[in-house]
């Protein structure tokens, strides 16, 4: 029973729709496998460079891991993917029409489309070409074609090179040029007299003798369009006289003729023309398969048995079989009709009804297994329409949704299969190093040096604080060479003004008293000023203990080789890189880094309350009722003189508050670092997750198979971590 058209129609467009979403989910897949890919080639490679570095033990471990087994598998996945992508990315559903020539293929597809032997050249006088082409129903439009050519690269990869490879004729040819220029190699002694190989020299001297006529169509980069009337000469060998005077088909990578179908109701169908098998051109069965496990969702083998009697024979199954191959998660049986091309009396052969009824009784004998075989007169448009088109287009709608959840659910078990095969190998990879890694026990030597550094570190310290506590009560000699020089510069750059000034200044502020009070804020700011100096030798003195402490850490504590930075930096740099989690080492270290000794935190207050009198509020000197210029300058040179001796006798006070200072900070140090509870077991943590860069000859041999196990187990984990990705959930 038909379907009614517009059903029909809809039911094919609801199929394409729902095969949409799947594309997306398909491609996330594929970057996932992609990544599994990148992380063993990674794992692949580290292990070829690890072969050569390796006792006989873990080599043995190494070469057992068949990555390159894997990679073969991950890639088949790839192409299946991309396969299975593409069948839910087209906007047609595509039907496959292949058989050895004179069969009666071209009459079933001009009985399907409409079209005549000008669009589908007829076989009756042998092959005519070897060119695909693709036939889509467009409602309303006039019959027009597109051709797509080959590249000259595309051309002599995958046209020439195969005749070469397969003839034995040694190297292929660089360029086209080159291709051209020269005369085809003389066949191989061996293939001489060889029917087959005879048939594929002579396609190839085809292709070379030639090539003039049709070279410039490798230029054609874009499809071009053509007229329903040039189809022919674009796909065919021999013109309707059956004079062979077409060569452009040998330039051509696909044809898609455009027209509109006879049978109202076919919805987004195409028809695939495909070269079949029996032809002696190289390369046309990988091409088949190439063909319909990309592009075809339903196959019809048509065959066409002739008097007196006729059989299944080899070249038969070999078609069978080879299409059979191209799709591996679906058996041919599924996606395949055998159309019996039956002719009547008044055909050149005559009635083969019988022959046709021999042929559908021994097929299963043969191996050959359809959904259905339909027996039809290919030639007759209403025989073809009613016998083959309407139960193939009935067997799509009912059974294609079903056909690709099986090849969906095919890909998704052989990927999950893939990923258990994947995980069983890291497993092994895991444990490939692990005897390297026992040898690599470092343990026992680093307990040994690091009591010997930590009574090294200890002593070194112990010394400088000893050396700092006997000078902690001693004038720090720089420290009072630049209180010196400021109570000089106090002195003799003093910023008290002239007799003159004075005399202005108190015209412009209207008195003298105005002008002594701005004249005392003045001094005292151009006193005050002299004292800053003092700020860079008080850091100075605190840099030079960070120093002597690092130089102590870096000799004796072996640091040095953890950082780059040096002296008073180098405390700061150690603190930065000890973990978070070892807190009394790492305060210890922050607590010097951060220490600093400045004129405003121990100097300035106690200057600041010596100048006092060089403030107008706070000034025990007034100045008398009838003052002078005079007057107004020496009050100013008794009050400058008397602050400076006072900041003197309260800065020789502090004198050896660098020293004490210092000697403080490093006793904190000490007892942050090495007197502090469990202090010591924050060092061992710390210096033994860097026992090779503080012992670096000591642990040469340990460090580097440390470092080789832990990168292979990293890579390792990595491959793991891809390979645990939903990757076969689409």
């Amino acid at each position: 029973m038909q379907i009614a058209t517009p059903a029909r129609t809809k039911q094919i467009q609801a199929i394409l729709t729902r095969r949409l979403p799947l594309r997306e989910k398909i491609a996330s897949v594929e970057a996932k496998v992609r990544l599994l890919a990148r992380s063993l080639e990674t794992l692949s490679q580290n292990r070829d460079r690890l072969i050569s570095q390796v006792s006989d033990l873990e080599l043995q471990n190494l070469q057992q891991l068949n990555f390159a087994q894997l990679q073969t598998q991950i890639r088949s996945q790839l192409g299946e993917l991309d396969l299975l992508k593409k069948r839910f990315n087209r906007d047609t559903i595509n039907i496959g029409v292949i058989g050895r020539a004179g069969q009666g293929k071209s009459h079933l597809l001009q009985s399907l489309t409409g079209l005549s032997s000008n669009e589908i050249p007829t076989g009756d006088r042998g092959h005519c070409t070897g060119v695909r082409s693709t036939i889509l129903h467009q409602p309303g439009i006039d019959t027009y074609g597109e051709i797509t050519f080959h590249s000259e690269p595309s051309f002599l990869q995958e046209i020439i090179a195969p005749y070469y490879e397969d003839l034995g004729l040694g190297q292929v040819p660089d360029s086209l040029d080159e291709f051209a220029r020269n005369p085809l190699p003389s066949r191989p002694s061996h293939l001489a007299n060889t029917a087959v190989a005879e048939g594929k020299y002579e396609y190839l001297q085809r292709y070379h003798h030639y090539l003039p006529q049709y070279r410039h169509l490798f230029a054609k980069l874009a499809p071009i369009k053509i007229t329903k009337e040039q189809i022919r000469e674009y796909v065919a060998q021999d013109n309707l006289k059956g004079e062979r005077v077409y060569h452009n088909y040998l330039a051509v990578k696909e044809a898609k003729i455009f027209c509109t179908f006879p049978h109202p109701d076919v919805g987004q169908i195409a028809l695939i023309d495909m070269p079949g098998l029996g032809d002696t051109g190289v390369g046309d069965e990988s091409r088949l398969i190439e063909i319909l496990a990309q592009d075809v969702d339903l196959i019809l083998f048509v065959r066409m048995p002739r008097p007196m009697r006729d059989f299944w024979a080899d070249v038969d199954v070999k078609l069978y079989d080879t299409a059979n191959s191209a799709l591996t998660a679906l058996t041919l049986k599924q996606w395949s009709f055998l159309i019996l091309n039956q002719t009547d009396q008044d055909s050149p052969i005559g009635d083969n009804s019988i022959l046709c009824q021999d042929l559908e009784g021994d097929r299963e004998n043969k191996g050959l297994y359809f959904a259905d075989c339909i027996t039809a007169n290919c030639a007759n448009p209403n025989a073809v329409n009613q016998k083959i088109l309407d139960p193939v287009l009935n067997y799509l709608v009912d059974r294609i949704s079903e056909l690709d959840r099986q090849y969906v659910s095919s890909c998704q078990e052989n990927l999950l299969q893939l990923q258990q095969e994947i995980a069983t190998e890291l497993t092994q990879a895991s444990q490939a190093l692990k005897g390297l890694a026992q040898n690599s026990n470092y343990f026992p030597k680093f307990i040994e040096l690091f009591d010997e550094l930590w009574i090294e570190l200890a002593s070194g310290l112990e010394e400088l604080l000893q050396d700092l506590r006997a000078e902690r009560d001693l004038e720090n000699w720089e420290f009072k060479q630049q209180i010196e020089a400021a109570v000089t510069a106090c002195r003799e750059d003093n910023g008290i003004p002239t007799e003159d000034e004075i005399e202005k200044m108190r015209h412009g502020k209207g008195g003298y008293p105005n002008a002594y009070y701005e004249y005392l804020n003045e001094v005292r700011a151009h006193l005050s000023q002299h004292f800053l100096l003092l700020d860079e030798v008080l850091k100075e003195a605190i840099n030079q203990v960070k120093t002597q402490v690092a130089q102590i850490l870096i000799e004796r504590g072996k640091l040095g080789n953890l950082i780059e930075a040096r002296d008073a930096e180098f405390i700061s740099a150690i603190a930065e890189i000890i973990p978070d989690n070892l807190k009394r080492l790492k305060l210890g270290f922050q607590t010097l880094a951060q220490f600093e000794l400045s004129y405003r935190g121990l100097i300035q207050h106690r200057i600041r309350q010596h100048l006092d009198d060089l403030t107008p509020d706070e000034t025990s000197l007034q100045l008398s009722p009838s003052p002078s210029a005079a007057e107004v300058l020496s009050c100013l040179n008794s009050l400058h003189a008397e602050a400076v001796y006072k900041c003197e006798a309260a800065l020789d006070d502090l004198l050896a508050e660098p020293n004490q200072a210092a000697f403080a900070i490093v006793e904190e140090f000490l007892d942050r670092i090495l007197r502090a509870k469990q202090v010591r077991q924050e060092w061992l943590k710390f210096l033994q997750e860097i026992y090779d860069r503080v012992w670096t000859e000591e642990f040469a041999e340990f460090g580097k198979n440390n470092r080789v196990s832990q990168q292979w187990i990293t890579e390792v984990e990595s491959a793991i971590a891809a390979n645990q990705k939903d990757i076969s959930q689409f």
